[in-house]
């Protein structure tokens, strides 16, 4: 299959050198603010608490990773000059306060910031997270499919990897109704699939995606336990559902329990990790004690760090080798005339 010189190269740079990815993700921003103002008993979070906040996890945990998922706000320029040159580099372009209805979610873009920025200031990858439901207002699933769509084209234009993040949530009146960045927990499986189902055709343009564990925590057994093998066959479904790779996301999900999602992830075929919490979640509770946070980072999640990346180094699919590239991966127009051929922007 023959890629473009820009997603190529960005693919590359987020994958480690075997082609697994090893992400972290540090663009969370309700969830870490919510910490900050509980911790600190305060209304408002500082915003030079947060930057510190998101440095401390960056400076940790960046040297473990492949690469850095960062947002504008405050991990970009507090963290930025924590992310070697030659990891890859993400940015979120999705505004976290996302706008609830009656008929369900609709996601938007943080103000003032693009895909043109995102690239222009060198990253490899934009990292969009869609609030999805199949079965939402017929509206709000018009209304997240046309923007997943202008992203990927916006993401065409420039040349750079476009990774989509899906996540169920509860519509009005459902259980477990809640906005905070937590898993819905009596998600059915198959909303799951099929949201993934829905953003499979190539006009969204999307080149990695991210994907939530399609059973719910509290009901996820240890591989090979009794029950397993119906939610290795989810897994699997999820596997088949996708066109390109696919990489799993954590979802504030216990590090034993995010271990076992990797395990069921990567016998389906999945080809690493961008997860955030599972990782630095447990350090983060010591805030605003920024020595017993640094500690933690230390004691804690980099060595979980490491037990994850070697668990995708032995199980992990390539990124290369996922069936959407049965003849392998080339370099688009890369006979002669490569600068005539490979068009600029605009």
């Amino acid at each position: 299959m023959a890629m473009s010189a820009g997603k190529l190269w960005g693919f590359r740079r987020l994958a480690d050198d075997t082609g697994r990815f090893k992400m972290t993700a540090v663009d969370q921003r309700p969830p870490i603010i919510n910490l900050i103002k509980e911790k600190r008993g305060v209304a408002e979070a500082d915003f030079a608490e947060i930057c510190d906040f998101k440095a401390a996890l960056v400076g940790a945990l960046a040297p473990m990773s492949s690469a850095v998922l960062l947002d504008p706000y405050y991990a970009y320029p507090a963290a930025v000059g924590h992310v070697r040159p030659s990891q890859g580099l993400l940015l979120t372009l999705e505004d976290s306060q996302f706008e609830e209805v009656a008929g369900g979610r609709r996601t938007h873009a943080i103000a003032d910031w693009s895909v043109e920025k995102i690239r222009r200031l060198g990253a490899d990858g934009v990292k969009l997270l869609a609030w999805y439901r199949p079965d939402a207002a017929p509206e709000i699933v018009e209304h997240q499919q046309r923007f997943v769509e202008s992203v990927g084209q916006a993401c065409r234009a420039h040349d750079i990897c476009f990774l989509l993040e899906l996540l169920v949530y509860p519509l009005p009146g459902e259980s477990g109704q809640t906005q905070d960045y937590i898993e819905h927990a009596a998600k059915r499986p198959q909303l799951v699939i099929d949201s993934m189902k829905d953003f499979a055709d190539p006009k969204y343009g999307v080149d990695i995606y991210k994907l939530e564990s399609p059973v719910a925590a509290d009901n996820l057994v240890k591989p090979g336990a009794e029950g397993s093998d119906e939610i290795q066959a989810w897994f699997d479904a999820l596997g088949k559902a996708c066109p390109r790779p696919w990489v799993m996301l954590s979802a504030g999900a216990g590090q034993d329990v995010f271990r076992h999602i990797l395990t069921y992830a990567y016998r389906a075929g999945a080809s690493g990790f961008l997860a955030g919490r599972a990782i630095w979640w447990q350090a983060g509770q010591h805030f605003p004690d920024m020595d017993r946070m640094n500690r933690a980072l230390m004691e804690n999640a980099v060595p979980y760090m490491r037990e994850l990346n070697a668990l995708t180094y032995a199980a992990a699919t390539p990124w290369h080798d996922h069936p959407c590239f049965p003849d392998g991966v080339e370099l688009a127009d890369a006979g002669p005339g490569f600068n005539s051929t490979y068009g600029g922007i605009g």
